[in-house]
């Protein structure tokens, strides 16, 4: 049975703003309460942010619709504090495999070594994601208003307004920022007439959610070809509460109505699960997709995240995964700037650093559907030799592409880095986000994530330098063999801690600055320059 999550006291109700009748302004108006807004919320709130988030239902989502949530974004909510009812509800996975017709063509491991909190992905419906993300927010204190439908934006120099529909009038309100996650068909970004460049494809996939007890093993099963369903794909995934995600290529002409059938739908599964095999249809729809995006994510006082910027193909996880990472570096800035502790310039890197990711994610995609969904019959040769080669040749598997799953972005060229002036080795370059390792604290064991994110920080592998102050931003040290221990050498040897080692860690766990010995003008300058304080050194 269909599961939709409404929450009665979330039920619209006419806010204090709206029975005043006066325009009222907040210092962040969210629009959209999906995963990403929700997340933005949170994150803000956590700061000591007061936020307004609007959403023109008072549902969670309808149908599982987004299902893998990755290593990155779950180090996100981990920070966040919801993490736990996540990964404890969803299903747990690292194992992917491919299949040709009906052989196993290679398989791959998303986490191979050990020592890190979080998982390589789970799989979890998007209404028990968003459900956790709602009693988060709530604890918090942010205020949600359902029902609440944006229906005009008007930019002005120092705020944003908004006219607002409800179930009992329309009323205005205006906001110091506004963050706009309201999806792909964003009316924010329509409102201020905005181009959302790309490509769409013309190929439909039908989702087909259903609850059923299997043997199957939870790991992304792909095949090419499958006997079941031939020359086209089909891929398989294990969710919480026995929900077993399907998804069959359809091709370009198929009808969307049509499809969505019982008539049409229960024979596709039965000749993939086998006649005799109990199953019950949770959910079903057809969709296309596209891969598309703004060519910026800040205009003024708005900002763009998630699929309001940046729209890409299921195939990958890459969709609300990167809307996380979008909050994930946006929250900090926006928070530093209300505060007049970093210039406005600050929110520019935001658009720098995720139109960056965006780009890497919308590649990602579009050469994965372009494997999947081959647009010439040169393009199906090439494909159907990579997989013929891929059985017994490691050199093909890696042109096999099923979809490449999502991986944090690291902001090589950002301009808050501080270039390295020492010699380092492995993949911890400013930039990058940073890596998990066990640690001990206290004598309590932890992860060294728990530590960083949230403000700045020294990481330090040698003496401890006193906590520094820079322009009202602290920068907290933490040292390696004195504030923590390194239980198993990884901290060390994942971030080439040699003696004396410093890293400057941003708030949002990704890498500033680096350097072989502590030296306090030059951290000065590197969180000056983290913070688009251009021209500033101490």
């Amino acid at each position: 049975m269909l599961k939709t999550y409404d929450y009665p006291e979330f039920a619209y109700r006419p806010s204090a703003d709206q029975e005043s009748g006066l325009i009222r302004r907040h210092p962040v108006i969210i629009v959209g309460a999906g995963p990403v807004g929700l997340t933005a919320a949170i994150d803000l709130a956590g700061q000591g942010v007061a936020v307004v988030v609007l959403d023109e239902d008072r549902t969670v989502s309808v149908g599982s619709r987004a299902v893998c949530y990755a290593k990155r974004a779950l180090e996100i909510w981990d920070r966040l504090g919801c993490a736990d009812p996540m990964v404890d509800k969803g299903v747990v996975w690292k194992t992917g495999k491919v299949f040709r017709r009906d052989r196993e063509i290679y398989r791959f491991d998303l986490l191979p070594e050990d020592g890190h909190r979080m998982p390589a992905f789970i799989n979890l419906q998007q209404y028990y994601l968003e459900e956790y993300l709602v009693r988060r927010a709530e604890a918090l204190g942010v205020e949600l208003r359902w029902r609440e439908k944006v229906t005009k934006v008007e930019p002005r120099d120092d705020h944003v307004r908004l006219a607002i529909e409800t179930p009992e009038g329309a009323y205005e309100l205006e906001a110091d920022w506004l963050i706009a996650a309201d999806g792909a068909k964003s009316l924010v970004r329509q409102e201020l007439g905005l181009e959302f460049r790309g490509q769409a494809f013309n190929d439909r996939f039908l989702i087909a959610d259903v609850v059923m007890k299997a043997d199957f093993p939870p790991e992304r099963w792909f095949w090419f070809d499958p006997p079941f369903h031939r020359r086209q794909s089909t891929l398989l995934h294990m969710q919480a509460d026995n929900v077993w995600r399907i998804d069959f290529q359809l091709g370009p002409d198929a009808d969307p109505e049509e499809e969505k059938t019982r008539e049409k739908v229960i024979p596709r599964l039965k000749a993939m699960l086998g006649e005799d095999t109990e199953f019950e249809l949770e959910w079903v729809s057809v969709y296309t997709f596209q891969c598309r995006r703004l060519d910026r994510f800040r205009h003024g006082r708005v900002l763009f995240a998630g699929d309001a910027a940046h729209q890409v193909s299921p195939f990958g996880a890459r969709g609300a995964n990167s809307g996380v990472q979008d909050t994930d570096n946006l929250a900090w800035k926006l928070k530093l700037v209300m505060e007049g502790k970093a210039p406005a310039a600050l929110l520019d890197s935001y658009d720098a650093e995720r139109v960056h990711a965006a780009k890497e994610n919308l590649l990602n995609s579009t050469r994965s559907t372009d494997f999947i969904a081959p647009k010439s019959e040169a393009s199906r040769a090439f494909r159907d030799a990579v997989l013929d080669l891929a059985e017994d040749h490691p050199f093909a598997q890696r042109l096999v592409n099923s979809g490449r799953l999502s991986v944090p972005a690291t902001y090589t060229d950002s301009p808050l880095n501080t270039p390295d002036e020492d010699a380092f080795e492995g993949a911890m370059t400013p930039g990058s986000p940073c890596s998990d390792a066990p640690i001990r604290r206290n004598g309590k064991p932890g992860w060294l994530l728990q530590l960083l994110g949230g403000g700045f920080k020294l990481l330090c592998f040698g003496d401890a330098p006193a906590p520094l102050e820079v322009d009202g931003i602290e920068i907290e040290p933490l040292t390696v063999g004195a504030d923590l221990d390194d239980v198993a050498a990884l901290v060390a040897q994942r971030y080439d801690g040699g003696p004396g080692t410093v890293y400057l860690i941003r708030p949002d766990q990704h890498v500033a600055a680096r350097w072989r010995r502590f030296d306090e003008a030059k951290v000065r300058a590197a969180l000056n320059h983290a913070l688009a304080r251009r021209g500033r050194t101490q």
